[in-house]
């Protein structure tokens, strides 16, 4: 299964993509949003994780850039600004789970797998 990571910081790139290649998904990483509109037109992934805050286009911009183009995918946005409001909003706009930084392999793996096993991609 493919998933798309997305954040500007690319420790958590390089992050993401170990942990998540360590259990056998296709990680794909982009350092912005423009990238991953662009990743997303190309290629069909499972899992879309996104980085609230980037430079230029926030993860907001880019959950609702996804949702008008009628990209049907699960959206798990991470980010240290993890405050009810964030949270409400990127919910509001489409996104499926929210994950708070720093966050462990463990909870990412977990995250991960439980928002696959909500859409029905897999089984644990």
């Amino acid at each position: 299964m493919k998933i798309l990571v997305v954040d500007d910081d690319t420790i958590v790139l390089y992050s993401c993509k170990r942990v998540l290649e360590s259990e056998g998904f296709e990680v794909y990483s982009v350092p912005s949003a423009k990238k991953a509109i662009e990743r997303l037109s190309a290629d069909n992934f499972s899992v879309l994780l996104i980085d609230v805050k980037m430079p230029e286009h926030d993860g907001m911009w880019l959950i609702e850039a996804v949702r008008n183009k009628g990209v049907e995918i699960p959206i798990l946005v991470m980010s240290g600004y993890s405050t009810p409001e964030t949270i409400e909003n990127v919910t509001n706009l489409g996104a499926i789970n929210f994950i708070p930084k720093p966050f462990t392999p463990d909870e990412l793996l977990k995250t991960v797998q439980e928002i696959l096993l909500q859409k029905g991609v897999c089984q644990l």
